[in-house]
């Protein structure tokens, strides 16, 4: 990696992460991780107390995964710390990808796993629907920085051209088409050909991170003083420490059984709201009831269905956009939590009724009348059904140093990309500092173990939109005399 492809922030940049309270161990038995083979934890052939219960190589039964969690034996490793450590991260969204990228510049080699088909990125996703060369950022939709320990990093991805400010119009829309709009303080910044070709440039001058996708890890074995990390049977790697970059019931399955019930615990805390996404392209400008729709974003207020909705097309081609009009709508988390499915296999009147229901709303937003809105010449639904974390422990990174495993992302801190990717800086500068211990005096790195959660206000899209907006939001409709829906 160059020199200049990470600023040189010092091993404490972020919070200081060492706890003076004392680490506890946890009451189950130990799985001691030394030089030499370790005894195969007991098993606990407890049955469920339905036959009837479905189970599955994941036990996908949320009791199932709470049994496992809370009766799991805590691994301890003892072996010192390799001379060429490597850490294992799972997730590839901006977390892992800056957790990757900060290991780096601390000298600490890592491979990151991640399940996209299509790039990496997680939420930072970007959509193109060929031939027609339909775009679509389906999810983070643009980001602030009010951290200035970021902006060092923000500062160099403009330099080397991979974002720019969104100078087009944002604002808020009230039922019934009045907009209002929002002024552009902090700065809104947008990958330049969307969020996913930003994440997939974030690795690509390092020398020191392997990337394995699409990659599915489904289990984490400790043994001779390393974790083993598979894929469905198949060997994925052996390494030093783990790093967890995602979230929700794939994650709370992996753990279950990973002997880290501390971790476990933690993630089993988090409470997770669903969203929909429409995504649909049109041939002209929207109407609006007073003529033609100019912004190219709005928070939408009052309606049931849709809290966002913005025009890709303006927003990453501008004035070279020539063709038909590709808009982002999503929906209220109530709405997405009323219409939730499984988002692996979407019913197919599902996919009609919410496509139907969010037009509606998008009508009615706009203020026109009902059945006027143009029909759309493309659309595709999609389901985000761990969209938005509504607690948090309001932490930089949580990690279990005697099974020298930690935590990352979004969640931890709020709710946006800001959060994610300081979260990942803060554990990377963390298990750096803790390998580089040799593993020696391991309570002092213990932490956010028992930390406790708190509720998250906000807008609906959360970390879709992000940090910054909400303080610009509430200002704006202060002065405007409006209260935000939250």
């Amino acid at each position: 990696m160059a020199p200049s492809a990470l600023p040189n922030f010092s091993s404490s940049f972020l919070f200081p992460l060492k706890t003076q309270k004392s680490f506890k161990p946890p009451k189950p038995l130990t799985i001691t991780c030394s030089s030499q083979e370790p005894k195969k934890p007991s098993k606990n052939p407890q049955r469920p107390t339905s036959r009837n219960r479905k189970r599955t190589r994941y036990g996908t039964s949320r009791r199932s995964i709470l049994k496992k969690t809370f009766t799991q034996e805590q691994v301890k490793f003892t072996a010192g710390i390799s001379a060429d450590p490597h850490v294992g991260i799972i997730g590839g969204g901006m977390a892992g990808l800056l957790c990757a990228l900060s290991l780096e510049k601390r000298g600490v080699k890592s491979t990151v796993f991640d399940t996209g088909m299509h790039g990496l990125g997680g939420r930072m996703g970007t959509r193109v629907i060929d031939p027609q060369q339909f775009i679509f950022d389906h999810a983070a939709q643009f980001f602030t920085v009010s951290d200035s320990r970021l902006s060092k990093l923000v500062d160099y991805w403009l330099e080397k051209g991979l974002v720019r400010e969104w100078q087009g119009l944002v604002g808020q829309l009230e039922l019934g088409g009045r907009f209002v709009p929002i002024p552009p303080s902090p700065p809104r910044f947008i990958g330049v050909n969307g969020m996913r070709p930003l994440a997939d440039s974030l690795l690509s001058e390092t020398s020191m991170v392997n990337v394995v996708r699409p990659c599915w890890i489904s289990k984490l074995e400790p043994f001779n003083g390393m974790w083993h990390l598979s894929e469905n049977g198949k060997p994925r790697g052996e390494f030093d420490a783990i790093v967890i970059a995602h979230n929700g019931k794939c994650a709370n399955r992996l753990l279950a059984s990973s002997g880290l019930p501390l971790i476990a615990r933690q993630m089993k805390r988090l409470d997770l709201s669903s969203i929909w996404a429409l995504l649909a392209a049109f041939e002209h400008p929207l109407p609006m009831g007073d003529g033609k729709v100019t912004f190219q974003g709005a928070f939408v207020k009052g309606v049931d269905s849709v809290s966002w909705m913005a025009n890709n097309s303006l927003k990453l081609l501008g004035s070279q956009s020539n063709g038909p009009h590709c808009w982002t709508f999503f929906s209220t988390a109530a709405y997405g939590k009323q219409n939730k499915v499984p988002q692996e296999n979407i019913p197919s009147q599902t996919v009609e009724k919410v496509k139907t229901s969010m037009l509606e709303g998008v009508e009615a937003a706009l203020g026109l009348p009902k059945g006027s809105l143009p029909r759309p010449i493309y659309s595709r639904v999609q389901l985000w059904g761990a969209a938005l974390p509504t607690n948090t422990p309001g932490i930089p990174c949580i990690f279990d140093p005697h099974g020298r495993a930690g935590i990352c992302g979004d969640w931890l801190l709020g709710s946006n990309l800001e959060s994610a990717a300081l979260s990942g800086m803060a554990l990377a500068n963390h298990i750096a500092d803790y390998l580089q211990s040799d593993g020696a005096c391991p309570e002092e790195f213990a932490v956010g173990l028992e930390k406790e959660f708190e509720a998250i206000e906000g807008h609906d899209i959360g970390q879709f939109a992000l940090a910054g907006v909400e303080s610009s939001l509430k200002q704006h409709n202060e002065m405007s005399a409006f209260q935000l829906a939250t």
